[in-house]
């Protein structure tokens, strides 16, 4: 039996019941959607990689691959609101810090943040200027972050700062909101605008000895990249699925010179066009999580993944809308919010133009390796 199916089975049930009625409204609004959150919460998509005995689901990437598919498909903005605990929670396992650890039960009732880009180090983790100063009983934190998402509501952060120079000096560290740390209001965005980003300004924030987590926090950053990338592919599969299902029933009910668009090959390709991306992003999605679940090793198959299914959605968005014609463009119609939802895909945890990097260094480094 695939035990990741009956979850998958709950969340399809909630995105199309709780989450798609009510995706537009909270679009609109901006807001992040808190009920949403404890509804999510009581069924475990908020912490579906946090272990069972700390008040988790207990279970692995696939499952929150799944899960971030169904999700995705009624609101990707929605989806990452839900989801992105699972993010931190990841840092703090892997960290393998007791102190981090103990603020995994947590992430079941309060939202946080993993706060690493900043305004002059997206793409170039190591550029970071954040840092962390030495002083008596602990470290105080110097630094700005942008783009963090749910900012705004986080009770705490994995932040990200330099103890030395070069990305051999830096170290994550798991500060408390209110010790030094100050949120700016939330960051006015194309789409996904249920889940809030802010700027985080750290004017000394204060950790204890046991707050710095992982001294390797540039290693750490990329284990946890490799492990949140399927999840976003994932979103991306939900919304490209969405767009295909939208399209589909549109050009089946519209009719144009005496036939429905279905009928017109100039329609009917670009929708089969969209199905054969959709196919393709699913498998490279669960083939990433999948090695990510047994523990071996997925740059390649993460980066791939989550490149392919950004770029998929983008593309078969903007042709889900090109079926729609002038009703595509309205907000009264759903294409133009997935329109907005799908570009951030190809940004964040890391950019389309980044995964190709790392699939270059990955197929050259592999095939040294095998050639010894």
């Amino acid at each position: 039996m695939d035990l990741d199916k009956p979850v998958q089975e709950l969340a399809r049930r909630f995105a199309r019941e709780r989450i798609l009625p009510q995706a537009r409204l909270l679009d609109q609004e901006a807001r992040f959607p808190w009920p949403l959150f404890r509804e999510a919460a009581g069924l475990g998509f908020p912490v579906l990689l946090v272990p069972e005995e700390l008040g988790g689901a207990g279970l692995g990437p696939r499952a929150l691959a799944l899960v971030a598919e169904e999700l995705a498909y009624a609101c990707t903005g929605v989806a990452a609101a839900l989801l992105l605990n699972n993010l931190v929670a990841d840092a703090l396992l892997l960290s393998r810090s007791p102190y981090a650890r103990g603020f995994l039960p947590r992430l079941k009732e309060e939202v946080a943040s993993y706060a690493l880009t900043e305004p002059h180090a997206g793409s170039d983790v190591a550029a970071i200027r954040t840092r962390a100063e030495k002083v008596a009983g602990g470290y105080r934190l110097h630094g700005r972050k942008t783009w963090i998402s749910h900012a705004p509501e986080a009770a705490f952060f994995v932040v990200f700062a330099k103890v030395a120079e070069g990305r051999e000096g830096i170290a994550a560290f798991l500060v408390e909101r209110g010790v030094g740390v100050e949120v700016g209001p939330p960051l006015p965005k194309l789409g996904q605008r249920a889940s809030p980003a802010a700027e985080v300004y750290l004017d000394g924030a204060f950790v204890p000895e046991e707050g710095l987590i992982a001294r390797e926090g540039f290693s750490l950053a990329m284990q946890v990249f490799n492990r949140s990338r399927p999840m976003v592919a994932a979103l991306a599969v939900g919304l490209l699925q969405r767009a295909l299902d939208e399209a589909l029933a549109y050009a089946a009910m519209r009719e144009a010179f005496g036939k429905p668009l279905l009928e017109h090959e100039g329609v009917g390709f670009k929708l089969a066009e969209m199905h054969m991306d959709l196919e393709a992003a699913r498998l490279l999605t669960l083939k990433a999580a999948e090695r990510a679940e047994e523990g071996e090793e997925n740059a390649l198959e993460a980066a791939t993944a989550k490149a392919f299914a950004a770029d998929a959605a983008v593309r078969g968005v903007s042709e889900a809308l090109q079926v729609f014609g002038g009703n595509g463009y309205s907000e009264e119609y759903p294409l133009a919010k997935l329109y907005r939802d799908a570009k951030v895909l190809q940004i964040y945890e890391g950019t389309s133009e980044i995964q190709r990097l790392i699939i270059l260094r990955e197929l050259a480094r592999r095939r040294i390796w095998q050639n010894r």
